[in-house]
């Protein structure tokens, strides 16, 4: 099956064109880009080198959080209305899952990061077992501390993974190892029961935004 993958759900953006287990094209970058100006163009790209065209793909895969706002409704935005108008599926990964598949190493626990501010992160712990990505804690939206001590309380060895895990290696009690997302490896984590409605569809946030609160705040003082 021939697919587009994106991932723009934090500052990397990662795009690329598989077909089954095969890797046709990808382009993957670390540097702050704004997602909403290159997104496309990338995708363009990656048809143009490949000599495909869109009507070519037969699903779209997006990384549906957790992760930046911005960068989450630009890549969702993107897949769904590509998937709409091509009338083919639509799969949805998780940011972390997909950040932690690109790391293959068996003997540790992987905990992906992506800095949510104020000494917290979302985050996840997975494995491998087998070749298999295995969820041993859903995402979720936890303060450093907690999550320091939740994985110390685990009594296994664990990775810190992304290029938020380097940022935070002061705070974050364990090795840490740095890595960007390659969009490409959602191949080897979607499954028939990552389809998802395209009209219905939204992005996993995990918590509310900054504008939310302050107006929730805003709500409660009146």
């Amino acid at each position: 099956m021939r697919l587009l993958h994106i991932d723009t759900s934090n500052q990397p953006l990662s795009v690329s064109i598989t077909d089954n287990n095969e890797v046709l094209a990808e382009f993957n970058s670390g540097m702050r880009i704004n997602h909403s100006i290159t997104l496309m163009s990338q995708v363009e790209s990656l048809l143009k080198y490949t000599n495909l065209e869109m009507k070519d793909i037969e699903g779209i895969v997006v990384a549906k959080g957790p992760g930046s706002y911005t960068g989450l409704r630009i890549g969702v935005t993107a897949a769904k209305t590509l998937a709409y108008t091509l009338g083919i599926p639509l799969y949805a990964v998780s940011s972390l899952a997909a950040l932690a598949a690109t790391v293959r190493m068996h003997e540790f626990l992987l905990v992906p990061v992506i800095d949510a501010r104020r000494s917290h992160v979302y985050a996840g712990i997975y494995r491998y077992k087998g070749i298999r990505l295995e969820c041993l804690e859903e995402d979720c939206y936890i303060s450093i501390e907690d999550l320091n001590k939740k994985l110390k309380e685990q009594h296994l060895p664990y990775l810190f993974i992304g290029m938020d895990a380097e940022k935070l290696v002061d705070q974050l009690k364990g090795p840490t190892y740095y890595c960007i997302p390659r969009s490409a490896e959602f191949r080897r984590i979607i499954s028939d029961a990552d389809i998802v409605d395209t009209h219905t569809f939204e992005p996993t946030y995990l918590r509310i935004s900054e504008a939310e609160r302050n107006w929730l705040n805003n709500q409660d003082s009146q």
